[in-house]
């Protein structure tokens, strides 16, 4: 399964960035093996708006089956909700952390925007 995960750097051992709009990068990562890829998302870095609508239909179209992010918002989750792609909320881990989180079944999907949406 293709996981898309929230990170601070562009690798799998930086961290998690609690964020998943304005995440600096993704990691696409495969859940059954150790193959893994990095989108740069500085495009929604600084957006004004609508970062996580743009962020949550580039990993639907780098075709990620999951997300694992510290939070995400309410127009995020829906574009992800309506692409059937759960969210996992992770807390402090590195990318490699929290994918083995993952694999083990230790991450809390989550069932709803986590935090509320910019006004």
């Amino acid at each position: 399964m293709k996981v898309a995960i929230s990170a601070r750097g562009n690798d799998i051992d930086s961290f998690v960035d609690p964020r998943f709009g304005r995440a600096r990068w993704f990691v696409i990562a495969d859940s059954d093996n150790d193959e893994w890829r990095v989108h740069d998302n500085a495009e929604n870095v600084g957006a004004g708006h609508g970062a996580g609508i743009q962020a949550a239909s580039t990993v639907v179209r780098l075709g990620a089956s999951a997300v694992v992010t510290g939070d995400v918002g309410p127009n995020a989750y829906r574009v992800l909700s309506e692409a059937g792609v759960p969210v996992y909320s992770s807390g402090e881990a590195t990318v490699r952390e929290a994918l083995a989180a993952l694999r083990r079944g230790d991450l809390r999907e989550v069932s709803g925007a986590t935090v509320p949406g910019r006004a």
